[in-house]
């Protein structure tokens, strides 16, 4: 079995206007010395022991998890050990 865990974020040279909100109300709040919010997605998969896990995920992300035209997304595979 394996846990993997993605996460989505929107490209560099995509606004996000969510982000810029959260920093404005974190300014209100007296954080000034935050400059930057980027809000992103996480994901958990558990997936049944299967072949070419790093493919497979690759093609969910591809195909689902990710608008790839202005998102990019990254992972990390962990094999889970029955007890």
């Amino acid at each position: 079995m394996y846990k993997v865990k993605v996460y989505v974020t929107l490209r560099e040279s995509v606004l996000d206007p969510q982000g810029v909100a959260v920093q404005n109300a974190l300014h209100t709040m007296e954080y000034k010395e935050v400059q930057e919010v980027r809000i992103g997605k996480y994901m958990e998969l558990t997936l049944a022991d299967t072949s070419n896990v790093d493919a497979r995920v690759k093609e969910m992300c591809e195909k689902l998890l990710a608008n790839t035209v202005i998102e990019d997304y990254s992972y990390e595979i962990e094999e889970v050990v029955s007890s």
